[in-house]
């Protein structure tokens, strides 16, 4: 059960005095979508039909509420210590995930189609990386070319021919998605290796059903507060046959890495034990936690993480973080990893653009979920065009996340140009480039503590998270990163964008309450 830092009463006493010393009432009168997809606001200005029991609330509220709502909020993240690291700071800045008190809204009918996608693509993925591990038929077959896979820096032979518990590589996804001024949904990256983020939206769902009771007890938003048992049970799943009861641990590279909170928080949450490399052994085929009782034998391990530093026989031999023979015991079947070793090779930002090939060649079917088009700058065709146009492309480097190591080319200088364009020509196979996408926005809430406090519209995309154990379960909804800098599309915490909750909301489902 999660709890709150801040005492409930504390939560709606709050007061948010702007610099002036008076209340500030919110309204969306002169809200404007300005020819964005809104997710709250039709072209017209009128609520969406899932949006109107929030909007219609918010309109009711008494004058400063929806302010007090937000910085008791963001008092509560404040004490609780919900943190991230900046690693692009010098010092290793450990910041407050910034979070807004508007949720973004989504009608379960529109969320039924984008789970099927998802349960498509995942189970497409998951067959790509085990023939990229075997047969590779999907290369000799001329899907993909050799030297996209010969050249993919996360491509770990040293797991060629592993044959993973049930077939499953990937048994926690993150896949990013964003909405087109078109209004659909489009796949923007998969995350196959260690994804981040749902520690947020536990917390942020915790704190808006303390926020807004009268909304979750009135409209049917679909849960997600069941992730970490729904976790467990996917990595239980796992466990060698013979395990009746089997010992769970997350494995933590410390506490000094950007997503320790979140790996302490679901820890705790499943009930699990939290460990780090030197916590673990392996002795006699099997891998055993150093506890004060003495050794106890390990059966799942949910690794958060990098394959490099997993075991130094076998990857990086200058490891410190993770536990010498664990690769020999997983092989053996004496102990589960999630995910598997080897599975970022699907993370590749040039392999995206082979997946909807992947889904048709394993499924043989026409891929639900539609993604951005890209342009490999290994084929010249595709460079010459990239090149000539980095002005309006964005440019990503192949195996790159977080907002790092990517050119956005309407807001690029000449200088930025002309770096990315030489990183393109010295290393092509490690480039690609999209067109800009006009994300979808929601209305969020700007200075709060400010005299002009008022809506306006930010842009914003969702992560939604996928387990694969027993079945294919998608979270309602998921991380909702918003780029709070006006006009930024760039919605990573670590270059200055922030959190939404996310709300399913089953418009005629005639039920009440959220379940």
């Amino acid at each position: 059960m999660l709890t709150c830092a801040v005492p409930c009463q504390r939560l709606y006493q709050a007061t948010a005095e702007p610099e002036g010393g008076f209340l500030t009432q919110l309204t969306f009168d002169n809200y404007a979508t300005d020819g964005f997809f809104d997710e709250m606001f039709d072209e017209n200005g009128r609520p969406r039909p899932a949006a109107v029991p929030l909007v219609d609330r918010i309109r009711s509220l008494p004058e400063g509420e929806l302010l007090a709502r937000q910085t008791a909020i963001e008092r509560s993240l404040l004490q609780m210590g919900i943190t991230f690291t900046v690693y692009s700071d010098e010092e290793g800045t450990e910041k407050i995930f910034p979070f807004d008190v508007i949720p973004r809204i989504i009608a379960a009918e529109e969320w039924a189609g984008v789970q099927r996608g998802l349960r498509q693509r995942l189970l497409a993925l998951n067959m790509l990386i085990d023939d990229l591990y075997h047969d590779q038929r999907i290369v000799e077959d001329g899907l993909i070319p050799r030297a996209v896979l010969d050249m993919a820096d996360s491509y770990r032979p040293e797991v060629q021919g592993l044959d993973p518990p049930g077939g499953i590589w990937c048994h926690i996804t993150g896949t990013d998605l964003i909405r087109g001024a078109d209004g659909k949904m489009y796949v923007l990256e998969d995350n196959l290796r260690s994804p981040s983020g749902v520690s947020y939206v536990l917390q942020n769902r915790a704190l808006m059903k303390r926020s807004f009771p009268q909304v979750f007890a009135t409209t049917p938003i679909l849960p997600v507060m069941d992730y970490p048992a729904r976790l467990y049970d996917t990595l239980a799943h796992l466990a060698p046959e013979h395990v009746a009861e089997p010992c769970v641990v997350v494995l933590t590279p410390g506490v000094y890495n950007s997503a320790y909170y979140e790996h302490s928080f679901l820890a705790q949450q499943m009930g699990a034990q939290l460990v780090e490399g030197r916590d673990l052994v392996v002795q006699d085929g099997f891998v055993f936690m150093r506890t004060t009782d003495g050794f106890q034998k390990v059966d799942v391990i949910y690794r958060r993480i990098d394959d490099d530093f997993l075991d130094p026989q076998v990857f990086r031999p200058d490891s410190m973080l993770g536990v010498p023979g664990i690769m020999d015991v997983y092989r053996r079947g004496n102990v589960a990893l999630a995910n598997a070793p080897g599975g970022g090779v699907a993370d590749d930002k040039v392999m995206y653009a082979f997946v909807p090939d992947a889904i048709r060649y394993y499924l043989s079917e026409e891929p639900l979920l539609d993604q951005v088009p890209t342009y490999l700058c290994m084929r010249d065709e595709d460079r010459r065009y990239v090149l000539d146009n980095l002005e309006t492309l964005v440019v990503k480097a192949a195996n790159e996340s977080g907002g790092y190591g990517m050119l956005m080319g309407p807001t690029s200088t000449v200088e930025e140009r002309a770096t990315f364009a030489k990183k393109i020509e010295d290393k092509p196979r490690n480039y690609i480039a999209q067109p800009v996408v006009s994300l979808s926005r929601v209305p969020t809430i700007i200075d709060p503590t400010a005299p002009e406090a008022r809506f306006e519209g930010r842009h914003v995309d969702l992560r939604p998270y996928i387990l694969y154990g027993k079945d294919i379960w998608v979270m309602p909804g998921g991380l909702t990163r918003v780029a709070l800098r006006k006009g930024s599309l760039v919605v990573n915490s670590s270059q200055g964008g922030g959190s939404k909750d996310t709300w399913v909301v089953a418009v005629n489902s005639g039920m009440g309450g959220a379940y």
